[in-house]
């Protein structure tokens, strides 16, 4: 065989590596009640849930538990997905900054005994800019 052959079996042989070992940690986006099956099954695979935050009247997150004095590392909140049903959610980290503006929020995790366990939090906060800012902003003459 030739060296250029070779040498071409070899990349696609690390390719193949490359392409299996991501695959692997590829999660999929479901709804809480698939999250609850798939744990039922055995399958702890890390999956995306994406939801909304409960809000009273006032607009205050409902449900919202976080001390940094007594536990830094241990966040808890309800999140409600597009199926409208309510789950309890845990963060073994921080709040996240601008938790409490967030319209929607992405949980990659998995669930564990009736609680969904979440590795990271990624919001979607509402546009810093505002119809009624972007109408009053024109360019100086």
């Amino acid at each position: 065989m030739k060296k250029a052959h070779i040498f071409v079996m070899a990349i696609i042989a690390v390719a193949i590596a490359i392409i299996t070992s991501t695959a692997g940690d590829a999660s999929v986006y479901v709804t809480f009640k698939e999250a609850r099956e798939r744990a039922a099954e055995g399958n702890l695979t890390k999956v995306h849930v994406v939801g909304r935050l409960p809000r009273d009247g006032r607009k205050n997150i409902m449900g919202l538990e976080y001390n940094p004095t007594l536990d830094p590392n241990y966040f808890a909140f309800t999140l409600v997905d597009t199926n409208r049903i309510a789950q309890r959610v845990v963060y073994f980290n921080p709040q996240p900054q601008d938790f409490d503006k967030s319209e929607q929020v992405v949980i990659t995790g998995a669930m564990r005994n009736n609680i969904f366990v979440a590795d990271k939090i990624l919001l979607k906060c509402p546009s810093k800019y505002v119809e009624k800012d972007i109408e009053g902003a024109t360019a100086s003459r």
